[in-house]
């Protein structure tokens, strides 16, 4: 995982500890004054609430107790690894494209990081410039053209 992926997991999980939690908690306290129980929907609520919340914290420190970081200093840019940003040409439409292979914690499409368990990645993992791969996605199969190989920073 990179540094960054891994400062702002910890930076979610400190929100939802430090913010969201105190919050679901108020909530549970404010419904449970509100009498009876077993007919108070907004405290049901906010006990669902608190249940996906925990079980979102959980996961999220399962994950920082898991994860290392990828000292960038040991990466080498000739083949395409984790944290390597790829160039490359749809050679089927010639559209061109350029994603960062990262973990899957850190995948978002929005910002073109994609998992390194994705189809796409799994098809360009080790090559080099100017190797065309074929991805199988859902959509079918994905003739790509290496153009360019950095580490992302």
């Amino acid at each position: 995982m990179s540094q960054e992926g891994y400062d702002k997991l910890v930076a979610e999980l400190h929100q939802m500890e430090t913010v969201e939690l105190p919050q679901v908690r108020e909530a549970i306290a404010e419904a449970r004054d509100k009498g009876d129980l077993s007919e108070n929907f907004e405290y049901h609520a906010a006990k669902r609430e608190q249940s996906r919340l925990l079980g979102r914290i959980r996961f999220k420190q399962r994950v920082l107790e898991n994860a290392r970081v990828i000292d960038m200093s040991m990466l080498h840019g000739d083949g395409v690894q984790l944290l390597s940003k790829v160039e490359m040409t749809n050679l089927t439409n010639n559209s061109r494209m350029a994603y960062t292979i990262v973990s899957p914690h850190e995948a978002n499409i929005r910002e073109r990081k994609i998992s390194i368990k994705s189809p796409i990645a799994q098809a360009l993992l080790g090559k080099k410039v100017g190797d065309v791969v074929e991805a199988r996605v859902p959509a079918g199969v994905l003739r790509l053209r290496i153009d360019g190989i950095s580490l992302s920073s």
